[in-house]
Parts: C-alpha cells; sequence; structure tokens
C-alpha cells in the first residue's frame, strides 16, 4: 500500500535555531496519526511544513489527489463581526461549487443546530466555535483532516466530545487523520501512530509500544505527564483485581 504521506529529514530553522530536526514518518490511508510532546517542542511547526505554510528542509511527499481539510487551534473572532457559521459554510461551499446538500450532510454530521449556525461566530463557546471550524474544514471532502490541538481552549467535557467527534468523522468518511494533542489517554486509546517530539522525533510508531514510561519521561521530563496518562501495565499493578 502506498502511503497517503512519506516525511523524511524534517527540519524546521527559525533564527538560526533547528525548532524541528531530522524528523521521519510515513502514513498509511485510514491512520490516525498523533503528534505529543510538551510546549515549543515543534509540534504545530511540523503541521505548518506539512501544510507548506513554512520553509523547511528535508522531503514531504503527499499522495497524487490529496485533498487536506485543516482545522487550526485558534481563531480570534471579532466579537461585533456579523457574520454567522451558516455564512462561513455557504462561503466556502461557494468558492468550490459545492451542492447545497453538501453543507446539509456536514451540518449533520457534526451536529450543528440551528441556534448555533445563526450565532454570530464571535459569540460562540470554544466548543462550538470548533465544530464550526470542524465542518468547515470537511466542506470539499477531503482525504486528510489536519488538527492542531483541537480542544487547547475548552473544557473537559466538551474536550472529550471534540474527540469523540473526530474519532467517528474519521470512520465515517474514511479519513486519514493527523492532530496534534495534550490529552495522551485519547492518543492511546484512538491513535494508531503516534510521533513523540521533543526538538527532535524521539519516538515513531503505535502508541502502546512507544508510548512508554521512559520515552514519556524524556519528553515530559519526571512524573509530568501522569495527571493525564497512565500505561496500562501501570494501571494492572495498581488494581490487581481491578477497580474499586
Amino acid at each position: 500500500m502506498s502511503p497517503v504521506l512519506d516525511v523524511r529529514d524534517l527540519t524546521v530553522v527559525f533564527d538560526g535555531a533547528a525548532m524541528v530536526k531530522d524528523v521521519s514518518f510515513a502514513l498509511e490511508p485510514g491512520d490516525a496519526f498523533a503528534i505529543v510532546g510538551p510546549n515549543g517542542a515543534g509540534k504545530s511547526v511540523i503541521l505548518r511544513a506539512l501544510l507548506g505554510m513554512i520553509p523547511y528542509r528535508g522531503t514531504i511527499a503527499w499522495a497524487p489527489g490529496i485533498r487536506i481539510g485543516y482545522v487550526p487551534q485558534k481563531i480570534d473572532a471579532d466579537r461585533h463581526l456579523p457574520i454567522n457559521v451558516k455564512n462561513l459554510l455557504r462561503a466556502k461551499a461557494a468558492t468550490l461549487g459545492l451542492p447545497a446538500n453538501d453543507i446539509e450532510e456536514i451540518i449533520g454530521t457534526v451536529g450543528l443546530d440551528e441556534k448555533i449556525l445563526g450565532t454570530p461566530v464571535g459569540h460562540l463557546s470554544g466548543g462550538q466555535f470548533q465544530r464550526a471550524l470542524i465542518a468547515f474544514a470537511l466542506l470539499g471532502k477531503p482525504s486528510v483532516l489536519i488538527l492542531d490541538e483541537p480542544t487547547a481552549s475548552i473544557d473537559k467535557q466538551g474536550e472529550e466530545q471534540v474527540y469523540e467527534l473526530v474519532h467517528r468523522l474519521q470512520d465515517s468518511y474514511e479519513m486519514t487523520v493527523i492532530i496534534v494533542s495534550h490529552d495522551l489517554n485519547f492518543v492511546y486509546k484512538y491513535a494508531s501512530k503516534v510521533l513523540c517530539v521533543n526538538r527532535e522525533g524521539l519516538c515513531f510508531g503505535p502508541p502502546d509500544e512507544v508510548l512508554t514510561p521512559e520515552i514519556l519521561e524524556k519528553i515530559y521530563g519526571p512524573h509530568k505527564y501522569f495527571h493525564h496518562f497512565h500505561h496500562p501495565e501501570e494501571e494492572a499493578m495498581k488494581h490487581p483485581h481491578g477497580h474499586a
């Protein structure tokens, strides 16, 4: 099977300092690929390089015919801007020459009700706005969906809902998903491949093989990750007869 994406020796330099150095990985169709690491490690830089938004060294080879949908980490919307979600979706659909029923399909799939659709974008909650951005990215039926920390400004309940939505959309649309995430529980549950970065690529592979306590300590430092992630072997040792 030919890879959807083949990255070799990716290096990004800003002001003489390497933000990303010699990162290599390959993704197959349908992969759920997560990039994890501490703040400032270069996770979003990798995404911007994949999107061709910044200069880089090395090779980034997308398969022919790939269509990319992109969900940024954050967009600052003016609360006084008189544009609602439906306006944005209709504008993109018109630009792409898409039929109206494509919008209705995406609205239903993402779960945007009429109240959200009619609300000015500057007045949406974090979770509502994130769903709107995902719907916007899905117009045009991308084969690859790229998300940059889609739950960065959302509470825990909303975070879980967004991750469940992304997983469901991947199954429904048979997309390859590339996501920067700070939630290692999500990564372990849904990702088929993970890239751990800390200025350099420290590991790449299936989460249950590479997200070891030793690797996580190298990335985050001692005990910095245990508040939101527990390796299954550790859980089994703590609860040998099951959870109380």
